[in-house]
């Protein structure tokens, strides 16, 4: 991993800050240990900074307790190691996850002492300095103590069945860690008053008192009249009840669900849910609470779900609504260029499962359905998507079974990898990555975590609660190496991107948005490319697969897809 500086990169220095701005610092040994006299100074980033040639990686508590504040000095480490997010990666890889994170929690376990709770944690509060990025109390040690800390990570890394991808992972989320940092410091560039224009065109004027928007009374209006009855289209159990009324039993108000009903409460209904949640998601009131200054700047969480896929504390980053995004706007000058992985997961299971024939379907840059169903599907790129797909997500009645039969023939081994992986979890074992993120023993009670579709229940007790977790393992295996594969293009990416005017701004899942001068999008694109590559070589190895990205070069965030 020597191009995007991974383990074994020389002079790794841990530091801390210290009373008054200061900084405690001391150079560290292959073991982890320190190897050499601690060194106290008078100021924390002219420390840093003053070592930056000489580090190749800062070892530290939390990213969030020192990297804001180098930011804020325009300092720019290239590589770290955080303590506390490798902590919990480590737990979870022991089968361990949920017990406490911290560093003081980590040092309590070593020493078989009490062990304290992570503190709560924080609501972020819109438009100032993300509670992410805050010292916490109860979590600070001594600094010898953390160094101790940090040399038991090094030798509880050795003790894993693939200690070099293990450490390969702790890297990459702690490159996360700094990307998340980076990219509340930058934010996405957003135009208030053209969210304002979007939400007037969608839901008409306000009414004092902040009651509903006119377009929204009107359709709650239509919806009741349709019913003959006043509905409140915003509370799910009226809208049953009175569909219950009129004769048609409905499970839920899903849109899905709405959509089979022949009822002219049905069209007004589906319209106001979709504005109500604009409203409520992204309307004014958001707009006036979360842009500042011509930028949205949403805490990132990375792993903030057990498949290792980040979240966001507050403000809806990963939620934001197409015709909304009319608003996501480049400065003058700059552009977004927007990437969106293609067909992410299918080459991950290529990669992972080693199938000769799904890896060489996979090295194909274009579309994979179209290159699967030349293969194994006489040419139908719908069965090939849904075949393939139904491996992964565990949708394998009706047509899916038949499709799935004829997957597993021409391609045994991806098709075995996930049934494996569903058969672990149905049986309580624990369920990894490729590199390492560990899936948890009770994993499964809430699979829409990992974004899997829910089934009708198919039994009860022990029985369904194995084949939920079944259906979650089966997924996270790749899903959740695809989660790994996306930490380390960001940070392959990030490094690229140093000594340019462009800033990473945005992140979520195999989506990146770049904003750049207009006269660096060509570098930028080629940059994002490479790194895609470059991420599918280091985490999978030398393999066929292509790691591609489609790329578009815009003003607007509206007018990449």
């Amino acid at each position: 991993m020597t191009e995007m500086g991974g383990p074994g990169v020389a002079g790794r220095w841990a530091v801390a800050p210290a009373d008054g701005g200061g900084a405690l610092l001391v150079p560290l040994g292959a073991d982890g240990r320190a190897a050499g006299p601690v060194v106290r100074e008078p100021d924390l980033v002219a420390a840093v900074r003053s070592r930056l040639p000489e580090v190749g990686r800062w070892v530290w508590r939390a990213t969030s307790a020192i990297h804001p504040r180098l930011l804020a000095a325009g300092v720019r480490v290239e590589r770290c190691y955080d303590i506390e997010a490798s902590e919990s990666l480590l737990l979870a890889h022991e089968g361990r996850l949920g017990e406490p994170r911290s560093a003081a929690a980590a040092l309590a376990r070593l020493r078989n002492g009490p062990v304290p709770p992570d503190p709560p944690p924080r609501s972020a509060e819109p438009g100032s300095q993300s509670s992410l990025f805050e010292p916490r109390a109860g979590t600070e040690i001594g600094f010898a103590e953390l160094v101790e800390v940090y040399a038991e990570q090094q030798r509880r890394h050795a003790l894993a069945e693939h200690p070099g991808r293990l450490r390969l992972l702790t890297a990459s989320e702690s490159a996360g860690m700094l990307v998340a940092a980076e990219m509340h410091r930058a934010g996405l560039p957003w135009r208030a008053d053209v969210h304002r224009e979007v939400l007037g065109e969608l839901l008409g004027e306000r009414y004092a008192g902040g009651g509903e928007p006119r377009r929204l009374a009107e359709l709650a209006d239509e919806v009741s009249e349709a019913f003959g009855r006043r509905v409140r289209p915003d509370l799910p159990a009226d809208v049953v009840k009175a569909f219950a009324q009129a004769g048609i039993r409905i499970r839920s108000t899903r849109r899905w669900e709405l959509a089979e009903i022949d009822h002219p409460a049905v069209e007004p209904l589906i319209q106001y849910k979709k504005l109500y949640r604009i409203w409520t998601a992204h309307g004014w009131s958001w707009l006036q609470d979360w842009v500042r200054d011509g930028r949205f700047r949403p805490e990132y969480q990375p792993g903030g779900t057990v498949s290792g896929r980040w979240t966001t504390n507050g403000g809806g980053a990963l939620q934001i609504p197409r015709v909304i995004r009319r608003a996501v706007v480049a400065d003058d000058g700059w552009r977004l260029v927007v990437a969106d992985a293609d067909q992410m997961e299918p080459r991950v299971l290529a990669a992972i499962s080693r199938d000769p024939g799904l890896m060489q379907v996979a090295a194909h840059p274009g579309d994979l359905y179209t290159a699967l169903s030349d293969r194994a599907f006489a040419g139908d790129r719908e069965h090939a998507k849904l075949a393939l797909l139904g491996a992964i997500y565990g949708q394998t009645s009706g047509d899916g079974l038949k499709n799935l039969a004829a997957l597993r023939r021409r391609f045994p081994l991806a098709v075995a990898y996930v049934d494996e992986a569903a058969r672990a979890g149905e049986e309580g074992r624990i369920v990894r990555t490729w590199l390492g993120r560990t899936s948890p023993r009770a994993a499964g009670a809430d699979d829409d975590e990992a974004g899997i579709p829910q089934e009708a229940p198919d039994g009860d007790g022990a029985g369904a609660s194995g084949r939920a977790r079944g259906r979650f393992t089966r997924n996270f295996v790749v899903q959740g190496s695809a989660a790994d594969w996306a930490l380390l293009m960001l940070a392959a990416l990030r490094r690229s991107l140093t000594g340019m005017r462009a800033e990473l701004v945005f992140f979520q899942h195999d989506e990146v948005i770049v904003h750049c001068p207009e006269d660096e999008a060509e570098e930028v694109t080629a940059a994002i490319r490479a790194a895609g590559e470059l991420a599918g070589r280091i985490a999978f190895g030398e393999t066929p697969v292509r790691f591609t990205l489609t790329t578009a070069t815009v003003r607007r965030y509206s007018d990449a897809k």
